[in-house]
């Protein structure tokens, strides 16, 4: 039986994951046994660059945690080691960093347990997909770059016209 002060701080650690993981857009669970410290380092980099705050964390926390978020569904990958990358500002942001790396690293060391958006759980594949989808900043200037593509044809036309005429 655990001393009192074990429980109390346990309780903690649990609050503050319940609480981390509500106030977050989204978040992924990461199998991460057998990385390597230099692929690790490179990786908590890149994770703070981008303001996504990831830790290694016990699977019975992580399990009380989402049970008091309504995110049971999550439970069934709480297995082996495990940790929570989650971001505040860009909802996507960790999907596409832990999927880069996912890929970049041989065999099945490193992969994507699950993930959670919205207050729903998404598997593994999902947060695959998300992490395909281009960033706002490469969506903005695609669309962009569409919309001015017809006032560029229709100004280089004018133009050819209007040299035409002079001609």
């Amino acid at each position: 039986m655990p001393s009192e002060k074990t429980l109390q701080s346990k309780k903690q650690i649990v609050a503050e994951l319940t609480e981390k993981i509500k106030n977050a857009p989204a978040g992924v669970l990461v199998n991460y046994i057998g990385i390597n410290v230099a692929d690790d380092t490179r990786l908590r980099r890149e994770l703070r660059e981008a303001g996504v705050e990831y830790s290694v964390e016990k699977n019975t926390l992580l399990r009380f945690a989402f049970d008091n978020l309504g995110l049971s569904e999550l439970n069934e990958t709480l297995n082996g080691t495990t940790a929570l990358a989650v971001c505040t500002e860009d909802p996507m942001a960790a999907a596409r960093i832990i999927c880069k790396y996912a890929k970049e690293i041989e065999g099945d060391v490193f992969s994507v347990k699950a993930g959670f958006m919205d207050g729903a759980a998404i598997d593994a594949a999902t947060v695959n997909a998300i992490a395909a989808i281009p960033s706002k900043e490469v969506l903005i200037a695609k669309m962009l770059g569409s919309l001015n593509s017809p006032i560029a044809g229709l100004a280089m036309v004018l133009n050819q016209i209007a040299e035409k005429q002079s001609a």
